[in-house]
Formats: C-alpha cells, structure tokens, sequence
C-alpha cells in the first residue's frame, strides 16, 4: 500500500522534469511549500510502514492536512506581512531530515539483523554438520 503515494512522487517528479512548468513569483514560493509537504509526508508513510505502523488513512489525511495547513500558513503570512513561508519550510524541513533519519536507522538495524541471523543459521549449519559428521 506504501508504494502507491511512492510511486506517485516519483511520476510527479519525472512529469515535473518532462513538461517543465514555468511558474513565477508567488506561485512558484506556494508550489514548493505543497512539495515540501508532499514529500515530509511521503517520508512519513514509508517510515510508518517500515515499523509496520501505516494506515492509509491517516496517510491520506496527513498528507491533505499537511499541504492545506503549510498553504494556509504561507497566504496568511503574506496577508500580513509576515513570511510565515520561513517558518512552514523550517518544519516541514526539519521533519524531512528526522524522517529520513529514523528510515536510515531502521534500515541499518534491519539489515544488521538480517547479517546476524545469516550468520546464527551458518554457524548453526556448521554445528549440526560436526556432529553428524
């Protein structure tokens, strides 16, 4: 079910390569934010399903809140004068670093697992071969 909104991100970015949208200005700063929150929650769900925590749903809506949420921020901020563009970028960027982060930790205590079970069954093997041998 993860690779459903993984698969997507990555025909976004090929369409995105292919037919090079021109975009200025203002469009352009609200684009990147919906990016930026697509792929903070992109991160979420693979993270989620690799400690085989995810559920579509709240993927789903996550990813809608997070991109009308950090939107919101950004127009508010420009109605006021103020560029709470920065602050929607700080968190959503800081989540992108700690979410690729745990994946990188998951993945290497995963496959340091996978290495010491290999190992266990090997020696085990060896052992079992010794004493019928």
């Amino acid at each position: 079910m993860i690779l459903i909104p993984i698969l997507a991100l990555f025909v976004g970015v090929a369409l995105g390569f292919l037919l090079r949208p021109e975009t200025s200005g203002i469009l352009s700063i609200y684009l990147s934010l919906a990016v930026l929150a697509g792929i903070d929650s992109v991160l979420g769900g693979l993270r989620s399903a690799m400690e085989a925590k995810f559920q579509a749903a709240v993927f789903i809506t996550g990813f809608l809140s997070n991109i009308v949420i950090a939107l919101f921020m950004a127009a508010f901020g420009d109605m006021i004068g103020l560029n709470l563009y920065f602050a929607a970028v700080l968190v959503m960027g800081w989540r992108v670093f700690m979410n690729l982060s745990l994946i990188r930790r998951f993945a290497i205590t995963r496959i340091g697992d996978a290495i010491a079970r290999r190992q266990a069954e090997k020696e085990h093997s060896v052992r079992q071969s010794e004493t019928l041998g």
